[in-house]
């Protein structure tokens, strides 16, 4: 049997990302020592681009500030080959300095009156020039010669952002021969040049990738492969031109560089990011990421220590999206310690539990449709309100209520046709014509879908249908003009605009606790399944974007709008207009089986915005009512704070739990670990039987289950960071 490649093998990581003064303060036996006791399989070390740290022969290949005639890369290289670690070779190259752009100012991007762009005193490179496709070739056919690392990574490789548009010559050139017209001359999406250089810098980027890969390949052996770091942030990798579909089937490992915290994203953004990369690029696949042991709140602290805790949480839920560990250092010496203690039983845990982080099949009941198209092409300008926040609200609403889920791609919808048992859809405006002929089959064949505010309204290019591509699945149709909107409402209290409510359907409050009210309508049947948990109310704040629409005479409305009114001063805050016969929430349940909920409405870019808990509620309320006893996991006693990430291997379930309580301020910043418990677990496991009990592989603990029908029920006595359940069964005799 062939030996495994490199990129199949190691799964742990360690960088100390070399500064200039390093040369002269590298204390080498320290740092192997270090990675013998975090149990690393490879390092990361920084060889060229911005600076170099051997002695190239290029001269404008800066050297490090104290390098001189040393070689520190070529020694870590040839100390971590005496410790049986492989090696990837670091590069930064988008951007030089002074003396470069003297040189090749024909290499650098500037803006459409000749200005070079600037970050700092660093001139940025293009992506399109020489200086990509001929001298930075030649730095990794040097360094392969010099140290032949195992393979190469890059930071910021993919160029200029979105923002800035390149106006070189061979941009100018190259532009014209691939799309017949002249560069856009600014950010218009109703340009249809604008538009087409958005798509030929996607292509560029995959060109790029492809060819530095043949590069480092023909120089280095099949195996050395080239991989330019990525984000996990979707809309990041969009402002990059950064291909997630495309890029990611051609890479055979993917090194993750998703580290920054952020005001809105937690800690379960790290699973998300990892299990949509995963669905796109294969689960076969390792996705290390780089995972500080520096502060990165706002401004990031390099030298200081990242609290411990938060390092567990965030390294424990990249496990549960299928991410290996990767620790990394700015520097090769602190004054700050701390920083050192954080790896070693992260990384000691991850190699003890290897069996069951890798080599696994995810399982999940629900399936969030997403794709960069639908971000640039709808979202545009505005994509995080107008498209990430839908997106984003499923998914937080899915996490609080321990729903499993997983990212599907809008090109790969029929794949997911018996993998989830509902498909939602978050406000994907840009739905091609394929992807809506797709969401049709899955309807027909695994039954349920939810779709939301103006999915498939557009086409993929972002031009606007006369009606919903899904109107016939739906029965609901778009209508001219709208209420409310999609960005954050104005604070203050004199402003009602956005001041608006949800009337549930029927009305219930004349038979609950209450004064006397006249306009109250006695009771007209039960109410649906979609509002369980708020029987004491008849309206919900909304406060969100409602398009206008129609339905056909098989669709029930559940919910309808209910318009602005005051909000101050508070005599005269009372609804002008308390009834209206705008949809806000409608179900379609087809003759043929399976059930169609449109939330016209946007609840789920509500929840994400503005946190409203009945919002995250009806979404849940959805799913489970779609599933109704298929559920694969269901939590009691999480404290809507314990999400749930299932996956199987041959004879096993492996479960993950991770407890999403965090008491800072900012999502994603966290200095101590808040247990919770204790949590009940029923997880779905039809005729089979596990011959023991569940094995607990943070805790170390084995507890009891029993079964209830199809279901194994078990408790776990607390969840500190995170817990990892493993059952083991066999065919029921």
């Amino acid at each position: 049997m062939a030996k495994e490649p490199w990129y199949r093998t190691a799964k742990r990581w360690g960088q100390t990302n070399l500064v200039e003064i390093d040369p002269s303060r590298y204390d080498a036996a320290w740092w192997r020592e270090h990675w013998r006791k975090t149990r690393v399989q490879g390092v990361i070390v920084n060889a060229g681009g911005i600076v170099a740290y051997y002695p190239s022969r290029f001269p404008l290949h800066h050297r490090a500030h104290t390098l001189g005639e040393r070689d520190l890369y070529g020694e870590i290289v040839r100390q971590a080959r005496e410790a049986g670690l492989k090696v990837i070779a670091r590069m930064d190259s988008n951007r030089v300095a002074e003396d470069f752009y003297r040189v090749h100012p024909d290499w650098i991007c500037i803006d459409a009156a000749g200005k070079p762009y600037r970050q700092a005193d660093k001139y940025v490179t293009c992506i399109n020039s020489p200086y990509y496709w001929e001298y930075l070739p030649e730095v990794m056919r040097e360094i392969i010669g010099h140290s032949k690392p195992d393979g190469f990574a890059d930071n910021s490789w993919a160029g200029i952002p979105r923002k800035n548009i390149c106006h070189c010559r061979h941009c100018a050139e190259q532009f014209r021969a691939h799309a017949g017209v002249d560069l856009p001359t600014g950010h218009d999406w109703s340009d249809e040049r604008y538009r087409r250089w958005i798509r030929w810098n996607y292509k560029r980027r995959t060109d790029l990738w492809e060819f530095n890969n043949s590069v480092t390949m023909k120089a280095g052996g099949k195996d050395c492969r080239w991989m330019g770091m990525i984000s996990g942030d979707v809309l990041n990798n969009s402002n990059r031109f950064i291909d997630l579909k495309s890029i990611l089937v051609r890479t055979e490992i993917v090194m993750l560089d998703h580290q920054r915290r952020n005001a809105v994203d937690g800690f379960a953004d790290n699973t998300e990011a990892g299990k949509r990369l995963h669905e796109v690029g294969g689960w076969e696949k390792l996705i290390p990421e780089s995972m500080p042991q520096y502060q990165l709140g706002s401004p990031a602290f390099r030298l200081a220590s990242m609290p411990a805790a938060e390092v567990r949480l965030w390294s424990s839920s990249g496990f549960a999206g299928g991410i290996q560990p990767w620790w990394h250092h700015i520097g090769s010496l602190h004054e700050d310690r701390r920083q050192y203690k954080s790896a070693e039983p992260i990384f000691t845990w991850h190699e003890a539990n290897e069996d069951i982080l890798v080599n696994r099949r995810p399982l999940a009941d629900v399936g969030v449709v997403w794709s960069q198209d639908n971000h640039d092409f709808h979202g545009q300008d505005k994509a995080n309100d107008r498209t990430m926040n839908p997106y984003r609200g499923v998914i937080r609403a899915l996490d609080q209520a321990g729903i499993t889920y997983l990212p599907i791609h809008a090109d790969d919808i029929t794949a997911a046709v018996g993998r989830v048992g509902v498909l939602i859809l978050p406000n994907v405006g840009a739905l091609s014509d394929d992807q809506a002929a797709a969401v049709k089959v899955f309807a027909r064949l695994s039954g349920s879908v939810i779709a939301t505010s103006e999915t498939s309204l557009y086409d993929a290019s972002g031009d606007r249908r006369k009606d919903f591509a899904l109107a016939d699945l739906f029965g609901v149709h778009r209508k001219g003009g709208s209420h409310g909107g999609q960005d954050l409402a104005n604070a203050d209290i004199e402003t009602s605009a956005r001041h608006t409510y949800v009337r549930l359907s029927p009305e219930l409050r004349s038979g609950l606790y209450g004064p006397a009210d006249a306009t109250a309508p006695v009771p007209a049947g039960s109410r649906h399944p979609l509002f369980a948990g708020l029987e004491n109310t008849d309206t919900i704040p909304f406060g969100g974007f409602l398009p206008l629409v129609s339905v056909d005479d098989d669709v029930a409305v559940l919910a309808t709008f209910v318009p602005d009114f005051p909000i101050y001063p508070p005599e005269t805050s009372w609804m002008r207009q308390p009834r209206s016969d705008l949809p806000a929430i409608t179900v379609r349940e087809p003759a043929s089986g399976g059930k169609l909920i449109w939330l016209v409405g946007d609840l789920d870019r509500c929840f994400a915005r503005d946190e409203h808990p009945e919002h995250a509620l009806i979404i849940a309320n959805a799913v489970r009512w779609v599933l109704g006893d298929k559920s694969l996991v269901a939590i009691e006693g999480g404290h809507g704070v314990i999400s749930s990430t299932l996956y199987e291997q041959d004879g096993r379930y492996i479960l993950h739990l991770n407890n999403r309580l965090i008491t800072a301020k900012v999502p994603g910043r966290q200095s101590e670990l808040i247990p919770i418990g204790p949590v009940t677990v029923r997880l779905r496991i039809g005729t089979k039987k596990p011959p023991g009990g569940v094995s607990l592989r943070v805790s170390g603990d084995r507890v009891a289950g029993r079964i209830e029908g199809t279901e194994l029920v078990f408790e776990i006595p607390k969840v500190a960071d995170h817990e990892v359940a493993v059952v083991e069964v066999s065919p029921k005799a």
